[in-house]
C-alpha cells in the first residue's frame, strides 16, 4: 500500500507519577528529516529517538516533540556540582580583586555557569523515563502511519484513475497509428505517380524501401508496449510494501519520455492530441506523486 507523507499522532503513557508525551508531525520532504523538540533528560537521546522514528518512516519532513511530566514534584531530576560551584566563585573571587570590584559576589553570578547545576544521573539517562518515551513514541508513530496510509489510499485511488484513462489513451493511439499505415502507402504511391509522367520506370523495389522507411518513422507500437510495461509496473507498486514515491516518480519520467517519442513519431493530428492529454495527467500524478513516501 502506498502512503502518503502527510500525518499526526500523538501517545501518551503514565506509570509511577512519570507522564510521557509524544506528538508527531509530518509534511512531505524528498529525503527524511527530522527537528526535535526534546527535554533536558532527553538531550543525549536524540539519535536514538531519530532512529526510531526512521525504523518506521523512509522519508518525510517529521516534527517531533517529547515531554515528561513528573507528578510527585519533590523530586527534581537536577543535583548541583558543588566542584564546579566553588572554582567559579574563586575565579570570580579573584577577578573581583584583580580589578578592585566592591561589588560582591552574587548568586546570580554563579548561575550564569550553566555547569553548576546539572541533570541528575544525565550521563547513565534514566531507563525507567526512556522506556515510557518509547512506548509514547510507538503510539505516536502508529497514528501518524494510519492517517498516512489513509490518505496514500485516496492518493491511490486517483492515482489508479489517471493510470487507467492514459492506458486507454494508448490504445487508442496504437489502433489510429496501425488505420494510418495503409493510407500512408496508398498516399505515398500516389504521390510518386503524380511526380512521375512514365508509369513504367516507378521502381517497386525503391517503392517498398520507401514504404518500410516510412513505417519504421511512423510506426509508435513499441513505444506503446513500453508505456503499457510502466503503467503495470506503476500498479505493482501500489501493493508494494516498501516505500515506492520515488520509484513512481522514475516511472512518470519514462511515461513522460515515452509520451514525447510518440508525440514526435506519430505525425497525426489526433495522436498529438491524445498524447497532449496523456502528458497532461502525467503532470498531475506527478503532482500527486510529491506527496507519496
Amino acid at each position: 500500500m502506498i502512503s502518503s507523507m502527510t500525518g499526526y499522532g500523538r501517545g501518551e503513557v503514565t506509570k509511577d507519577d512519570i507522564t510521557a508525551i509524544a506528538e508527531i508531525r509530518t509534511v512531505n520532504s524528498r529525503y527524511f528529516e527530522m527537528a526535535s523538540r526534546l527535554p533536558r533528560t532527553m538531550t543525549l537521546r536524540e539519535n536514538e529517538v531519530k532512529e526510531f522514528i526512521r525504523s518506521k518512516f523512509a522519508r518525510g519532513k517529521i516534527n517531533v516533540a517529547l515531554s515528561i511530566i513528573h507528578e510527585n514534584t519533590n523530586e527534581v531530576p537536577l543535583k548541583i556540582n558543588s566542584t564546579a560551584a566553588k572554582t567559579y566563585y574563586k575565579l570570580l573571587s579573584d577577578l573581583r580583586q584583580a580589578v578592585k570590584l566592591k561589588e560582591k559576589i552574587t548568586l546570580d553570578h554563579l548561575l550564569k555557569f550553566t555547569d553548576i547545576i546539572e541533570i541528575n544521573e544525565f550521563e547513565k539517562g534514566d531507563e525507567k523515563e526512556w522506556s515510557l518515551v518509547k512506548e509514547a513514541l510507538r503510539i505516536a508513530l502508529d497514528e501518524a502511519a494510519s492517517m498516512r496510509l489513509q490518505e496514500g489510499s485516496e492518493l491511490m485511488k486517483d492515482l489508479n484513475e489517471r493510470i487507467s484513462a492514459i492506458n486507454q489513451s494508448i490504445d487508442t493511439i496504437e489502433r489510429t497509428a496501425k488505420i494510418r499505415l495503409p493510407e500512408e502507402r496508398l498516399r505515398l504511391e500516389q504521390r510518386v505517380k503524380e511526380l512521375s509522367v512514365d508509369q513504367s520506370i516507378i521502381d517497386n523495389k525503391r517503392l517498398e524501401l520507401e514504404f518500410a522507411l516510412m513505417v519504421d518513422k511512423l510506426d509508435v507500437t513499441e513505444e506503446c508496449v513500453r508505456f503499457r510495461s510502466h503503467n503495470k509496473f506503476f500498479f505493482e507498486a501500489f501493493v508494494d510494501n516498501e516505500p515506492s514515491g520515488r520509484k513512481l516518480n522514475f516511472l512518470v519520467q519514462e511515461m513522460n519520455r515515452e509520451a514525447n517519442t510518440i508525440g514526435s513519431k506519430a505525425n497525426n493530428a489526433e495522436i498529438a492530441y491524445l498524447v497532449v492529454g496523456i502528458k497532461e495527467e502525467l503532470e498531475k500524478i506527478r503532482e500527486q506523486l510529491q506527496n507519496i513516501e
